[in-house]
């Protein structure tokens, strides 16, 4: 699909995955509105940032009127990327971490995809790419809250996706590795190392995702550093 000229909506893009993917999408000539709390330090012509909590419905309501009016076109592009991980292990995890994480990456990521669904079948053409994690996959002790948004991610996607083929809609799951970003930031006995993957990687993937082929879709895609704890020696 060519995407230059494209409207895209990209939330939590401050920093990280979200920006990188903006940054991207702009280089490829698509017009992007990004939905976050907190605005990038970014200028450029096709880029309006507006402000949202994706946690407040009411929130994302209003940025999607303002990026259809601003933007002058329907959405063929979402990027689901906003999330957080906050550790505990499940007995010591508080009740407002554990809604804070659902809040966000799961309610947050439908309460996105509903307002632009319906512009997508009406124009029978559209693309979704939910940004999950390899926790939407695998165990992940001490992150029990943050694996079961990332699981939800995960059924949200494929059974998505088996809803809205028929309209030329796409749906694909990201689950990426260690990524260089701020998630890491917060969390005990961090893995992070210089040996993580660049956020520009992750949007280089997503930009040849939307670029495929109308009947070519990528449904799952998993990532990881090839080397996450370096080169070993001999």
């Amino acid at each position: 699909m060519k995407i230059k000229g494209k409207v895209a909506v990209v939330t939590g893009v401050s920093n990280g995955i979200g920006l990188a993917t903006v940054k991207a999408l702009l280089e490829e000539g698509v017009k992007v509105a990004g939905w976050g709390r907190t605005a990038p330090d970014l200028t450029h012509s096709n880029f309006h940032f507006f402000s949202c909590d994706v946690r407040k419905p009411e929130a994302v309501q209003e940025a999607y009127d303002k990026t259809l009016h601003k933007l002058k076109g329907p959405v063929s592009i979402l990027v689901n990327n906003a999330g957080l991980g906050l550790q505990a292990n499940l007995d010591e995890q508080s009740l407002e971490d554990w809604h804070t994480m659902f809040d966000t990456n799961v309610h947050g990521l439908f309460y996105c995809t509903r307002q632009v669904l319906p512009g997508m079948k009406q124009q029978e053409e559209g693309h979704i790419i939910n940004i999950s994690s390899i926790a939407g996959k695998n165990p992940v002790p001490g992150m029990v809250g943050y694996a079961a948004t990332k699981h939800a991610v995960t059924g949200i996607s494929h059974s998505l996706f088996m809803e809205v083929r028929d309209f030329g809609i796409k749906v694909t799951c990201l689950y990426p590795g260690s990524t260089s970003t701020r998630f890491f930031y917060n969390i005990e006995n961090s893995p992070a190392s210089p040996n993580m993957m660049r956020p520009e990687d992750i949007a280089s993937t997503i930009v040849h995702v939307l670029a495929s082929h109308p009947n070519y879709h990528h449904v799952d895609i998993e990532v990881r550093p090839l080397m996450p704890k370096g080169k070993q020696k001999k």
